[in-house]
């Protein structure tokens, strides 16, 4: 009916209707003889960081790219429903990669996976895109300790690509920065003010059956007290301390998940009542 009012009488190339936009997505992008309409799934990849990179009227000397991933609750039983602890629901768990203010990549994802499940392979696909235009280019790979996985930072060591990942904290690290931690609680005593104290070693994981870092890394610490308790905090980067700077430890990938995860919610909430 869409394409009859349209004045389009050939239906083999009819109009996209809310219908229509819902077998697309729903569809793997070959041709099929029940679907009218198709997509190529390397170019909806590939439009986003094409996006990004015609907003640049001049290259770049370095980018920072942030990934993060967020809860997207469900309220039925949908296909690929799973509880997450952390978040305390049934959600799908979308991976998010972010330059700036610009979305790279958004991927659907089962919540039963950890949060770095096919970040590697949006990475490389990104990467590559990027320095097909931009072959001189530097990269910064940044990210929570869920994404602190060897094989993506080997990935970085062999493909030139730099990278600072949190680090989450363990008994081994806590020892290691024990004379820090110690001068962090004498100045909490004696102040009452939350006190940092820095330092940096070489760290390695401990070989298990799941793996385990293949090399020693630079590891930053914080030894920090606040609110009468030690609050450490740990990142694993390839950046030396002249390029370690403070930009690059903030939480701006968080903000911009955390919208992400409300247009989500909102587009989520349409296509229930649409």
């Amino acid at each position: 009916m869409l394409g009859i009012l349209a004045g389009r009488t050939d239906l083999d190339r009819p109009l996209a209707g809310k219908s229509t936009l819902n077998r697309m997505e729903l569809g793997t992008g070959a041709k099929s003889r029940y679907k009218k309409i198709t997509f190529w799934t390397d170019g909806v990849d590939e439009l986003l960081v094409k996006a990004f990179l015609e907003s640049y009227q001049e290259i770049p000397a370095e980018i920072v790219l942030d990934m993060d991933t967020t809860d997207l609750p469900l309220h039925g039983k949908q296909e690929g429903r799973f509880f997450h602890g952390y978040y305390d629901n049934y959600c799908y768990l979308p991976l998010y990669v972010f330059c700036g203010e610009h979305i790279l990549c958004a991927r659907l994802r089962e919540a039963n996976h950890d949060a770095a499940f096919g970040c590697l392979a949006e990475i490389e696909r990104i990467v590559a895109q990027i320095r097909a235009a931009w072959p001189k280019v530097k990269i910064v790979l940044r990210g929570d300790s869920g994404f602190c996985r060897n094989e993506l930072m080997s990935w970085c060591e062999n493909n030139q690509v730099d990278f600072i990942f949190g680090l989450a904290r363990n008994q081994r690290l806590r020892r290691v920065i024990g004379q820090q931690m110690h001068e962090a609680t004498l100045e909490w005593n004696r102040t009452g003010k939350p006190p940092r104290v820095f330092t940096e070693f070489e760290y390695s994981t401990k070989k298990t059956k799941k793996g385990g870092w293949d090399r020693e890394r630079r590891v930053v610490a914080k030894a920090e007290h606040i609110d009468g308790k030690e609050n450490p905090r740990f990142v694993v980067t390839s950046l030396t301390s002249q390029q370690c700077q403070a930009q690059l430890c903030t939480k701006n990938s968080a903000v911009r998940a955390a919208t992400w995860r409300t247009v989500s919610r909102s587009s989520s909430a349409y296509s229930r009542t649409g």
